[in-house]
Protein backbone atom coordinates (compact mmCIF):
# COMPACT_ATOMS: atom_id res chain seq x y z
CA UNK A 1 0.00 0.00 0.00
CA UNK A 2 1.45 3.49 -0.88
CA UNK A 3 2.19 6.14 1.55
CA UNK A 4 -1.34 7.60 2.60
CA UNK A 5 -1.46 11.60 2.44
CA UNK A 6 -3.53 11.50 5.63
CA UNK A 7 -2.90 10.06 9.19
CA UNK A 8 -6.14 10.66 10.81
CA UNK A 9 -4.97 10.36 15.28
CA UNK A 10 -7.93 10.11 17.65
CA UNK A 11 -7.02 10.30 21.41
CA UNK A 12 -10.07 8.62 23.29
CA UNK A 13 -10.81 8.13 26.72
CA UNK A 14 -14.18 6.89 27.69
CA UNK A 15 -15.70 8.72 24.82
CA UNK A 16 -17.58 5.66 23.21
CA UNK A 17 -20.46 7.84 23.06
CA UNK A 18 -19.11 10.16 20.90
CA UNK A 19 -17.01 8.22 18.52
CA UNK A 20 -19.44 6.50 16.77
CA UNK A 21 -20.57 9.82 15.25
CA UNK A 22 -16.96 10.94 14.68
CA UNK A 23 -15.96 7.84 13.08
CA UNK A 24 -19.00 7.96 10.67
CA UNK A 25 -18.27 11.63 9.74
CA UNK A 26 -14.72 10.45 8.59
CA UNK A 27 -16.00 7.33 6.44
CA UNK A 28 -18.50 9.19 4.94
CA UNK A 29 -16.18 11.56 3.27
CA UNK A 30 -16.92 13.17 -0.65
CA UNK A 31 -14.67 12.56 -3.19
CA UNK A 32 -14.42 12.30 -6.95
CA UNK A 33 -13.39 8.85 -6.35
CA UNK A 34 -14.44 7.21 -3.59
CA UNK A 35 -11.43 4.56 -3.63
CA UNK A 36 -9.18 7.03 -4.16
CA UNK A 37 -10.26 8.91 -0.81
CA UNK A 38 -10.33 5.93 1.32
CA UNK A 39 -6.37 5.21 0.23
CA UNK A 40 -5.50 8.70 0.67
CA UNK A 41 -6.06 8.32 4.62
CA UNK A 42 -5.23 6.19 7.65
CA UNK A 43 -7.30 6.36 11.09
CA UNK A 44 -5.22 5.74 13.74
CA UNK A 45 -7.03 5.60 17.42
CA UNK A 46 -5.10 6.20 20.68
CA UNK A 47 -7.47 4.76 23.60
CA UNK A 48 -5.93 5.71 27.32
CA UNK A 49 -7.36 3.14 29.41
CA UNK A 50 -11.23 3.82 28.71
CA UNK A 51 -13.59 2.19 30.95
CA UNK A 52 -16.57 2.84 28.94
CA UNK A 53 -16.02 -0.04 26.54
CA UNK A 54 -14.86 1.95 23.81
CA UNK A 55 -12.24 -0.55 22.82
CA UNK A 56 -14.87 -3.44 22.22
CA UNK A 57 -16.57 -1.01 20.53
CA UNK A 58 -13.70 -0.06 18.00
CA UNK A 59 -12.41 -3.49 17.73
CA UNK A 60 -16.34 -4.86 16.61
CA UNK A 61 -17.27 -2.25 14.41
CA UNK A 62 -13.83 -0.80 13.23
CA UNK A 63 -11.67 -3.90 13.07
CA UNK A 64 -9.50 -2.66 10.34
CA UNK A 65 -8.39 0.42 12.20
CA UNK A 66 -5.18 1.01 13.98
CA UNK A 67 -5.78 0.97 17.59
CA UNK A 68 -3.43 1.54 19.80
CA UNK A 69 -4.26 0.66 23.79
CA UNK A 70 -3.00 2.77 26.76
CA UNK A 71 -3.70 0.55 29.77
CA UNK A 72 -3.93 4.32 31.70
CA UNK A 73 -4.93 7.35 30.78
CA UNK A 74 -1.51 8.92 29.46
CA UNK A 75 -3.08 12.19 28.54
CA UNK A 76 -3.72 13.89 25.21
CA UNK A 77 -0.25 15.36 24.49
CA UNK A 78 1.14 11.88 24.64
CA UNK A 79 -1.57 9.70 23.16
CA UNK A 80 -1.49 12.36 20.05
CA UNK A 81 2.50 11.44 20.25
CA UNK A 82 1.99 7.44 20.33
CA UNK A 83 -0.39 8.05 17.12
CA UNK A 84 1.73 10.79 15.12
CA UNK A 85 4.59 7.91 16.08
CA UNK A 86 2.82 4.95 14.18
CA UNK A 87 1.80 7.05 11.28
CA UNK A 88 2.88 6.43 7.89
CA UNK A 89 1.04 10.01 6.41
CA UNK A 90 2.49 12.97 4.80
CA UNK A 91 0.92 15.09 6.44
CA UNK A 92 -1.01 14.74 10.55
CA UNK A 93 -4.60 15.51 11.42
CA UNK A 94 -5.11 15.69 14.88
CA UNK A 95 -8.46 15.16 16.08
CA UNK A 96 -10.42 15.42 19.09
CA UNK A 97 -13.13 12.60 19.50
CA UNK A 98 -15.82 14.84 20.32
CA UNK A 99 -15.70 15.95 16.64
CA UNK A 100 -18.07 15.66 13.49
CA UNK A 101 -16.81 16.26 10.04
CA UNK A 102 -18.14 18.12 7.54
CA UNK A 103 -18.59 16.04 4.28
CA UNK A 104 -15.92 17.62 2.65
CA UNK A 105 -13.71 18.27 4.90
CA UNK A 106 -11.06 15.73 3.43
CA UNK A 107 -11.12 17.19 0.02
CA UNK A 108 -11.01 20.60 1.41
CA UNK A 109 -7.75 19.78 2.69
CA UNK A 110 -6.43 17.95 0.07
CA UNK A 111 -7.12 21.37 -2.28
CA UNK A 112 -5.24 23.80 -0.24
CA UNK A 113 -2.45 21.40 0.98
CA UNK A 114 -1.41 19.02 -1.66
CA UNK A 115 0.42 22.42 -3.75
CA UNK A 116 0.70 24.61 -0.08
CA UNK A 117 3.70 26.76 -0.09
CA UNK A 118 6.53 24.48 1.62
CA UNK A 119 7.13 26.89 4.86
CA UNK A 120 3.83 26.42 5.91
CA UNK A 121 3.64 23.66 8.17
CA UNK A 122 0.23 23.68 9.85
CA UNK A 123 -3.26 24.46 9.19
CA UNK A 124 -6.00 25.45 11.21
CA UNK A 125 -9.71 24.44 10.22
CA UNK A 126 -13.24 25.98 10.58
CA UNK A 127 -14.77 24.96 14.15
CA UNK A 128 -18.57 25.12 14.79
CA UNK A 129 -20.75 24.29 17.81
CA UNK A 130 -21.87 20.48 17.58
CA UNK A 131 -24.98 21.86 19.25
CA UNK A 132 -25.79 24.85 17.12
CA UNK A 133 -23.87 24.87 14.05
CA UNK A 134 -24.11 28.87 13.42
CA UNK A 135 -21.81 29.46 15.87
CA UNK A 136 -18.37 29.54 15.55
CA UNK A 137 -15.92 27.38 18.06
CA UNK A 138 -12.59 28.32 16.61
CA UNK A 139 -12.76 30.03 12.77
CA UNK A 140 -8.73 28.28 11.72
CA UNK A 141 -6.84 29.39 14.55
CA UNK A 142 -6.08 30.76 18.39
CA UNK A 143 -5.09 34.13 19.13
CA UNK A 144 -2.66 34.92 21.95
CA UNK A 145 -2.53 36.92 24.86
CA UNK A 146 1.11 37.73 25.88
CA UNK A 147 0.78 35.83 29.27
CA UNK A 148 0.72 32.62 27.13
CA UNK A 149 -2.86 31.81 27.11
CA UNK A 150 -4.29 31.38 23.49
CA UNK A 151 -8.44 31.12 22.73
CA UNK A 152 -10.07 30.18 19.50
CA UNK A 153 -10.72 32.83 16.94
CA UNK A 154 -14.08 33.86 16.84
CA UNK A 155 -15.39 31.62 19.65
CA UNK A 156 -19.14 31.93 20.70
CA UNK A 157 -19.59 34.54 17.46
CA UNK A 158 -22.03 33.97 14.98
CA UNK A 159 -21.19 32.55 11.75
CA UNK A 160 -21.24 34.92 9.17
CA UNK A 161 -18.31 34.15 6.78
CA UNK A 162 -16.73 36.70 8.50
CA UNK A 163 -13.33 34.65 8.73
CA UNK A 164 -13.79 32.51 5.41
CA UNK A 165 -10.95 33.91 3.58
CA UNK A 166 -7.88 32.26 3.21
CA UNK A 167 -4.97 33.51 5.39
CA UNK A 168 -1.83 33.34 7.59
CA UNK A 169 -2.68 32.54 11.01
CA UNK A 170 -0.24 31.90 14.23
CA UNK A 171 -1.28 28.62 14.98
CA UNK A 172 -4.39 26.39 15.04
CA UNK A 173 -6.01 24.54 17.55
CA UNK A 174 -5.39 20.35 18.02
CA UNK A 175 -8.85 20.20 18.29
CA UNK A 176 -8.97 19.44 14.25
CA UNK A 177 -5.56 20.45 13.06
CA UNK A 178 -3.37 19.09 10.23
CA UNK A 179 0.34 19.02 10.67
CA UNK A 180 3.10 18.74 7.95
CA UNK A 181 5.13 15.71 9.13
CA UNK A 182 8.19 16.83 7.75
CA UNK A 183 7.80 19.68 10.10
CA UNK A 184 7.17 17.41 13.12
CA UNK A 185 10.05 15.37 12.20
CA UNK A 186 12.48 18.96 12.79
CA UNK A 187 10.00 20.65 15.53
CA UNK A 188 9.41 17.71 17.68
CA UNK A 189 5.87 16.57 18.65
CA UNK A 190 3.68 17.61 21.70
CA UNK A 191 5.19 18.55 25.24
CA UNK A 192 3.86 15.55 27.45
CA UNK A 193 4.49 16.82 30.25
CA UNK A 194 1.19 19.53 29.07
CA UNK A 195 -0.51 16.25 29.74
CA UNK A 196 -3.54 18.33 28.14
CA UNK A 197 -4.72 21.40 27.06
CA UNK A 198 -2.18 24.40 25.44
CA UNK A 199 0.59 21.74 23.76
CA UNK A 200 -1.16 22.92 20.43
CA UNK A 201 0.09 26.62 21.65
CA UNK A 202 3.31 25.08 22.53
CA UNK A 203 3.71 23.29 19.54
CA UNK A 204 2.76 26.03 17.24
CA UNK A 205 4.62 28.48 18.70
CA UNK A 206 7.79 26.33 18.63
CA UNK A 207 7.19 25.69 15.02
CA UNK A 208 6.81 28.98 14.42
CA UNK A 209 10.13 30.55 16.23
CA UNK A 210 11.89 27.56 13.83
CA UNK A 211 10.61 29.67 10.66
CA UNK A 212 7.56 27.42 9.84
CA UNK A 213 4.39 29.15 8.79
CA UNK A 214 0.93 28.63 9.56
CA UNK A 215 -2.56 29.29 7.50
CA UNK A 216 -6.61 28.46 7.56
CA UNK A 217 -8.62 26.32 5.55
CA UNK A 218 -12.17 27.74 5.95
CA UNK A 219 -14.18 24.91 3.46
CA UNK A 220 -12.68 22.31 5.92
CA UNK A 221 -15.40 22.17 8.43
CA UNK A 222 -15.74 20.13 11.52
CA UNK A 223 -18.59 20.54 14.43
CA UNK A 224 -17.20 20.58 17.89
CA UNK A 225 -18.79 19.69 21.33
CA UNK A 226 -17.00 21.58 23.49
CA UNK A 227 -14.94 19.78 26.28
CA UNK A 228 -17.26 16.76 25.69
CA UNK A 229 -14.69 14.29 26.85
CA UNK A 230 -12.59 16.38 29.86
CA UNK A 231 -15.87 18.47 31.08
CA UNK A 232 -16.43 22.07 30.02
CA UNK A 233 -15.56 23.63 33.50
CA UNK A 234 -13.68 22.11 35.81
CA UNK A 235 -10.83 22.73 38.81
CA UNK A 236 -9.04 19.74 36.73
CA UNK A 237 -9.40 21.79 33.36
CA UNK A 238 -8.68 25.06 35.12
CA UNK A 239 -5.37 24.11 37.01
CA UNK A 240 -3.68 22.56 34.09
CA UNK A 241 -4.82 25.35 31.39
CA UNK A 242 -3.30 28.22 34.27
CA UNK A 243 -0.33 25.87 34.49
CA UNK A 244 0.61 25.03 30.86
CA UNK A 245 0.09 28.76 29.76
CA UNK A 246 2.78 29.40 32.40
CA UNK A 247 4.90 26.46 30.78
CA UNK A 248 4.04 27.98 27.02
CA UNK A 249 5.22 31.70 28.63
CA UNK A 250 8.55 29.72 30.19
CA UNK A 251 9.48 28.01 26.82
CA UNK A 252 8.62 30.15 24.23
CA UNK A 253 8.40 33.81 24.90
CA UNK A 254 10.95 36.17 24.40
CA UNK A 255 13.09 37.37 28.43
CA UNK A 256 11.51 40.62 27.59
CA UNK A 257 7.97 39.58 27.18
CA UNK A 258 8.33 36.86 30.13
CA UNK A 259 9.21 39.95 32.75
CA UNK A 260 6.02 41.97 31.36
CA UNK A 261 3.74 39.40 31.26
CA UNK A 262 2.92 39.33 35.34
CA UNK A 263 1.06 42.73 34.28
CA UNK A 264 -1.14 41.51 32.65
CA UNK A 265 -1.95 38.16 34.16
CA UNK A 266 -2.42 40.47 37.45
CA UNK A 267 -4.77 42.35 34.66
CA UNK A 268 -6.69 38.94 33.77
CA UNK A 269 -6.94 37.56 37.41
CA UNK A 270 -8.36 40.92 37.96
CA UNK A 271 -11.05 40.63 35.18
CA UNK A 272 -12.09 37.63 35.54
CA UNK A 273 -12.93 38.48 39.22
CA UNK A 274 -15.00 41.28 37.94
CA UNK A 275 -16.56 38.33 35.16
CA UNK A 276 -17.05 36.21 38.36
CA UNK A 277 -19.73 38.71 39.90
CA UNK A 278 -21.32 39.25 36.87
CA UNK A 279 -21.93 35.58 35.84
CA UNK A 280 -19.79 36.05 32.70
CA UNK A 281 -17.06 33.79 31.16
CA UNK A 282 -15.51 30.79 32.12
CA UNK A 283 -14.59 31.68 34.86
CA UNK A 284 -17.89 32.16 36.59
CA UNK A 285 -19.09 28.70 35.38
CA UNK A 286 -16.02 27.12 37.59
CA UNK A 287 -16.66 28.95 40.47
CA UNK A 288 -20.60 28.32 40.28
CA UNK A 289 -19.38 24.80 40.36
CA UNK A 290 -16.71 25.51 43.90
CA UNK A 291 -15.72 27.45 46.23
CA UNK A 292 -13.13 31.18 46.31
CA UNK A 293 -11.35 28.97 48.68
CA UNK A 294 -11.04 25.65 46.15
CA UNK A 295 -10.19 28.25 43.25
CA UNK A 296 -7.56 30.25 45.25
CA UNK A 297 -6.01 26.80 46.18
CA UNK A 298 -6.13 25.64 42.52
CA UNK A 299 -3.85 29.06 42.20
CA UNK A 300 -1.35 28.20 44.65
CA UNK A 301 -0.94 24.59 43.49
CA UNK A 302 -0.48 26.32 39.76
CA UNK A 303 2.42 27.98 41.06
CA UNK A 304 3.97 25.51 43.40
CA UNK A 305 4.03 22.98 40.27
CA UNK A 306 5.76 25.74 37.77
CA UNK A 307 8.17 26.70 40.28
CA UNK A 308 9.22 23.26 40.78
CA UNK A 309 9.37 22.68 37.19
CA UNK A 310 11.16 25.59 36.50
CA UNK A 311 14.47 23.38 35.88
CA UNK A 312 13.33 21.52 33.31
CA UNK A 313 11.46 24.24 31.88
CA UNK A 314 14.70 26.46 31.42
CA UNK A 315 15.92 23.66 29.85
CA UNK A 316 13.52 23.27 27.40
CA UNK A 317 13.86 26.30 26.93
CA UNK A 318 17.59 26.64 26.07
CA UNK A 319 16.73 24.01 23.56
CA UNK A 320 14.35 26.04 21.80
CA UNK A 321 15.89 29.13 22.17
CA UNK A 322 19.30 27.90 20.52
CA UNK A 323 17.27 26.63 17.44
CA UNK A 324 14.97 29.56 16.91
CA UNK A 325 15.32 31.75 13.96
CA UNK A 326 12.38 34.15 14.37
CA UNK A 327 13.05 37.50 15.69
CA UNK A 328 11.85 39.06 18.84
CA UNK A 329 10.41 41.67 16.65
CA UNK A 330 8.88 39.05 14.77
CA UNK A 331 7.12 37.58 17.77
CA UNK A 332 6.03 41.52 19.51
CA UNK A 333 4.40 41.37 15.43
CA UNK A 334 2.99 38.00 16.55
CA UNK A 335 1.26 39.29 19.68
CA UNK A 336 -0.30 42.25 18.03
CA UNK A 337 -1.56 41.07 14.76
CA UNK A 338 -3.10 37.63 15.96
CA UNK A 339 -3.64 38.72 20.00
CA UNK A 340 -6.31 38.93 22.00
CA UNK A 341 -7.98 41.31 24.54
CA UNK A 342 -8.45 40.16 27.93
CA UNK A 343 -11.97 41.36 27.58
CA UNK A 344 -12.62 38.33 25.33
CA UNK A 345 -10.44 36.07 26.94
CA UNK A 346 -12.46 36.79 30.22
CA UNK A 347 -16.00 37.45 29.62
CA UNK A 348 -16.79 34.50 27.15
CA UNK A 349 -17.23 30.95 27.84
Amino acid sequence: MSRPLFSIIIANWNGKALLRSCLQSIFAQSHPSVDLLQTSFEVIIVDNGSTDGSVKFIEKKYPKLRLIKNPINTGFAKANNQGIIAANGQFILTLNNDTVLDKDFLSALMTVVVDADPKIGMWGTKILSLADKTIIDSAGGLLLYPDGLARGRGRLEQDKAQYDKLSKILLPSACAALYRKEMLDEVGLFDEDFFAYCEDTDLGLRARLLGWDAANVPAAICYHSYSATSGGYSTFKAFYIERNRAYVLIKNFPLSCILRSPFYTLRRYLKQLTAIRSGKGASSRIAEKTSKSELFLILIKVYLAVIINIPMLLKKRRSIQLRRTATKSEFSRWLLTHGISVEELTEKD
